[in-house]
């Protein structure tokens, strides 16, 4: 896929993923020691709860859930409410680039190939007739495509972290301990999607702790106490299809059966809980 930007809120960086990984295996021993790798890196099936929150004051049960969203690109209007909410709800920094969720228009051309582009994260609309070429005709197709953290069910985001902040939760939530991160930013490289980001120093930082990585939770603290996500509530045009798979009668148990979706790059492995429909050949 050809892309005329990077990903918004990623950052740039010189090391490979690749690199990332034999360093934060080699690293791993040395910082944590055994003790720290329980039953061993890699195994992204074992839930660490240690420092799993529990919202809900006790009550709620995470193995009775199976948490996915199902992102509709045929009707994403592109407006930028997902973003600003996520932002307001979730106490992102206001810079355009940090992100927990952000909004990309794709654009195929003529001879398949995808250009990207996401101003400001499209936290303010993204504009269309500054992206799309002005020769309609080169244009095959051209569509808003939700990004977030796709909770993957194998997560290369665990395997790298050498002190377990980063841990999958028993209904499938992918959290960080901002009382374990150390900042090393192996996670943010490792993350084959750009989904995280590092705090920097201000005010306004989620949880209040800079320095360490941040993401999408699919806001953890309002779907243990029965809420929506803030993106799914405020979209307009219901894009953003929310809920538990293990009720068959949840919105996105439903879209799942009835639409054709499909997930980003699943040749990797990840297994991600979040699917994609309208998407064309870019998703691998």
């Amino acid at each position: 896929m050809k892309t005329d930007s990077t990903e918004p809120g990623r950052g740039s960086t010189t090391l490979s993923r690749r690199r990332v990984l034999q360093l934060g295996l080699a690293a791993v021993p040395a910082v944590c020691g055994a003790q720290l790798l329980g039953s061993g890196l890699g195994q992204s099936t074992d839930v660490v709860r240690a420092a799993e929150p529990n919202p809900a004051g006790g009550s709620y049960d995470p193995s009775a859930h199976d948490w996915a969203f199902v992102m509709d690109t045929t009707t994403c209007i592109g407006c930028g409410r997902c973003v600003e909410a996520c932002k307001q709800e979730n106490h992102v920094p206001p810079e355009p680039e940090l992100n927990r969720t952000w909004v990309e228009l794709h654009v195929q051309a003529d001879d398949w190939t995808v250009s990207v582009s996401s101003p400001q994260g499209g936290g303010h609309g993204v504009p269309v007739e500054e992206a799309v070429p002005a020769a309609a005709g080169a244009v095959r197709n051209a569509y808003f495509v939700p990004r977030l953290c796709m909770q993957c069910e194998n997560p290369p985001c665990t395997w790298v972290c050498p002190v377990s902040a980063t841990y999958r939760t028993e209904d499938g939530v992918i959290l960080v301990d901002e009382t374990r991160c150390i900042g090393c930013g192996y996670c943010l490289i490792a993350c084959p999607y750009g989904a995280r980001y590092m705090v920097p120093a201000g005010e306004t930082t989620p949880k209040g702790v800079p320095g360490i990585a941040d993401k999408c939770t699919f806001c953890y603290h309002r779907i243990t106490r029965g809420l929506l996500p803030a993106c799914a509530e405020v979209c307009p045009v219901n894009a953003r299809i929310f809920g538990d798979r293990n009720d068959p009668a949840s919105p996105v148990s439903v879209a799942l059966k009835e639409k054709r979706v499909r997930a980003m790059k699943t040749a990797l492995g990840t297994r991600p809980r979040v699917f994609y429909t309208g998407l064309e050949g870019e998703v691998d």
